[in-house]
């Protein structure tokens, strides 16, 4: 098989200079359901993928670099059903999360959306189609 005939993302790992505040996050304020728990690897099991956290470090397979402060390394986007969108933007205010854009439509795209940021400064879209 070629690389091109791959047909499926399974894992994502983001890396993290804050994992206990990022594990926070993705478990409290995002309300992952969590496989996995160790002090510097988490995993979180979002339908049938995996999203996991390591601690930003070197080791043997190569060595990780610095961030640039403020910098994004990711942008997820987690899809919902039309109606969950405004729920989401409400229950992220009631965490105290700061929102970049509230509930917006973008049309060229049918979806509407909400963007905000994780604890590592990755950009986290909710969204509907629409």
């Amino acid at each position: 098989m070629a690389l091109g005939g791959i047909s499926n993302l399974d894992h994502t790992v983001i890396l993290c200079e804050h994992i206990d505040r990022t594990r926070a996050f993705y478990r409290d304020t995002m309300q992952f359901p969590m496989e996995v728990d160790t002090e510097h690897w988490v995993s979180f099991r979002i339908g049938g993928s995996l999203l996991s956290l390591r601690t930003r470090c070197e080791w043997p397979v190569c060595n990780d670099g610095e961030m640039a402060p403020g910098a994004a390394a990711v942008q997820l986007a987690f899809r919902v059903p039309p109606p969950a969108v405004e729920t989401c933007h409400a229950h992220l205010l009631e965490k105290g999360v700061e929102i970049l854009r509230g509930p917006t439509d973008l049309p060229n795209w049918r979806h509407r959306t909400v963007f905000f940021r994780d604890p590592e400064n990755n950009i986290i879209e909710i969204y509907a189609e629409y």
